[in-house]
């Protein structure tokens, strides 16, 4: 169906009943500072009358909180070759991304996405200029104090009242417009206020998605229906890392306002998933999909740390760090999860060179007696390779840096195994045996498995007539251009994203090894060579040949990770340093202690 019109004219008249309703039918005003409604005529998402009202909130956590290590590697001083070569380098990834931003500035300013290859632009996050909010701690980063200036003036004409789209998606809304005002209030030292009282704003419209009857949030959710106050249910089947990937930003916003509904918002969600960790097919591990208006989360068969699935696990560790180790559920709940992790969905490919590294894949768990593990690999768990490194050192777990190492080594051997030096979206690979060295024979017979299910279809074995198994299995590696130890490629795309330079980042600031400095200025090299356009960056559609063509497709972590975490590894270590800071699943940076 076509996307809603703008329904401005409904919530003027709208807000004139509901203001009325307020103040008729809620006894007391709330204890905690908001927005007053006014008689402006406009509607306000903080006077909405809850339909299943709570009566008292979870307070954020309070008293002593556990002692933590120092986390960050102690950098000795860079020698004067070291800092120039640096500096070039920092001086690269800033170009990159100031080409990028004039791009978005002159084509598509206050517009979601710019368009890289034909400089129009589309709305694909509410209409809300998500490019803009998404970037604006980048911005202050770079020392671009003009640039954020300019973006800080215009967020005040954003308005989170309407939208030319029919459903939010909330996880999306809460990581790039609430975590990037937060992100930068936070790094621009709480100097303008707009940026927090506009992440109120849109904290108090998401906040409307957790009126259900068992405040679980509806996580792709017509907003309109519920800011005409229809009743609303968390849907039966809700994606894993939607409804498990809010706790970071609500939580900061109630530590910046001293409003605990925030905070109660989602730790109820985090109460929910403890409770049932354990009672999972693969104990200390939820599925990707999971049943969010029963609130159960445990009866879903597959399992993964890749898409769907993957920032409730990044943000275990990363809430016990933000709420200065005062929660103990948050290490708890990661030191169920990791060994499950390490045992059942960690594995080492089998590689021509025998490299020692790790991938992470995908179980299915049909009954207790049918389990089904595939070698399906993603960009978007390269994250893990970071979560796991700084979980090792939080929580002090020395061995588990070991396995940190060789995730992200092991995306890297992606990025490297193709001929444009780009990983693919989504691949498999080999399962390595214990002890096990190459066999180019398992690889050939790991491609025919792939072909003969493909031949199933009619037309495509009618194209291999004629030809041997031999032949046809030679005919798909030549056709498919897989590359040795890859049996199969099923996305081919990049899409900008930043999972392993995030990782290789976090390594470098936990290990200090230079070795991953130089590896990620080849990923940046490789990455921006191929991805420049004269508007600014896209995405690729096929990064399998050594010049990949270009999509028409800019995402806002563009601007708001990828170049970030390659900003930040060349600059200097106290550069949001991971003692005072921790950074959300969108690279927003949030200060630690308080």
């Amino acid at each position: 169906m076509p996307p809603l019109k703008r329904p401005t004219i409904l919530l003027t008249l709208l807000a004139l009943s509901l203001i009325l309703f307020y103040r008729l039918h809620i006894p007391s005003p709330e204890p905690f500072p908001h927005p007053v409604p006014s008689d402006d005529g406009k509607f306000h998402w903080s006077s909405r009358p809850q339909q299943y009202p709570l009566k008292s909130f979870t307070p954020l956590p309070s008293g002593k909180g556990a002692k933590l290590p120092k986390i960050q590697h102690e950098f000795g001083e860079e020698t004067e070759e070291e800092r120039e070569a640096r500096g070039v380098r920092l001086k690269a990834v800033k170009g990159v991304f100031k080409h990028t931003w004039e791009g978005y500035k002159t084509y598509a300013w206050l517009q979601d996405e710019l368009k890289p290859l034909s400089g129009g632009n589309q709305s694909t996050y509410g209409g809300w200029a998500v490019t803009l909010v998404d970037t604006l701690d980048t911005l202050w980063l770079m020392g671009l104090h003009s640039e954020f200036e300019d973006a800080v003036h215009a967020v005040s004409s954003i308005d989170f009242t309407t939208s030319d789209m029919e459903t939010l998606i909330v996880f999306e809304t809460t990581v790039r417009h609430l975590g990037g005002f937060l992100g930068a209030y936070d790094v621009s030292g709480g100097i303008y206020p707009v940026l927090l009282e506009k992440a109120v704003e849109v904290g108090d419209m998401l906040y409307a998605a957790f009126d259900t009857p068992n405040r679980l949030p509806v996580t792709r959710w017509h907003w309109l229906s519920a800011a005409l106050g229809n009743p609303q249910t968390a849907q039966r089947k809700t994606l894993l890392a939607e409804i498990g990937s809010l706790s970071l930003e609500f939580t900061r916003l109630s530590q910046l306002t001293k409003d605990p509904k925030y905070f109660d918002a989602v730790q109820r969600i985090m109460d929910i998933f403890a409770a049932q960790q354990m009672e999972t097919r693969l104990p200390g591990l939820w599925p990707i999909m999971v049943d969010a208006e029963k609130g159960d989360f445990r009866k879903g068969e597959l399992f993964m740390v890749g898409a769907m699935a993957d920032s409730i696990y990044e943000y275990l560790p990363k809430e016990y760090l933000l709420l200065s180790g005062r929660s103990p559920q948050y290490r708890e709940m990661y030191e169920r999860f990791i060994p499950a992790a390490i045992d059942n969905l960690f594995f080492r490919p089998l590689t021509p060179a025998n490299h020692t590294i790790l991938l992470s894949g995908a179980l299915t768990i049909s009954s207790p007696t049918d389990k089904v593990f595939t070698p399906h690999c993603q960009h978007i768990s390269c994250f893990a390779g970071g979560m796991v490194a700084l979980a090792s050192k939080i929580f002090d777990r020395p061995d588990d840096m070991k396995v940190a190492r060789q995730l992200v080594d092991g995306c890297v051997w992606a990025y490297k195994s193709m001929p444009s030096g780009i990983m693919p979206d989504t691949f498999q690979a080999l399962v390595s045996k214990e002890g096990e060295e190459w066999d180019e024979q398992r690889w050939f017979a790991a491609v025919k498995a792939k072909m003969l299910e493909e031949e199933e279809v009619e037309w495509v074995a009618a194209e291999n007539a004629g030809l041997s198994i031999e032949e046809r299995v030679q005919k798909r590696i030549e056709q498919h251009r897989l590359v040795p130890g890859i049996s199969d490629i099923s996305e081919r795309r990049y899409f900008l994203r930043p999972g392993a330079i995030e990782s290789l980042f976090i390594l470098y600031r936990l290990t200090g090894a230079p070795s991953l400095r130089t590896t990620a200025w080849d990923l940046f090299q490789s990455i921006t060579n191929h991805t420049r356009t004269p508007y600014a960056h896209a995405a690729l559609v096929d990064v399998t040949v050594p010049e990949p063509p270009q999509d028409d497709s800019m995402e806002s972590f563009w601007t708001a990770e990828t170049l970030k975490y390659f900003f930040l590894i060349f600059s200097e270590p106290s550069v949001v340093g991971l003692d005072e800071w921790v950074l959300s699943t969108e690279a927003h940076v949030f200060r630690l202690g308080g």
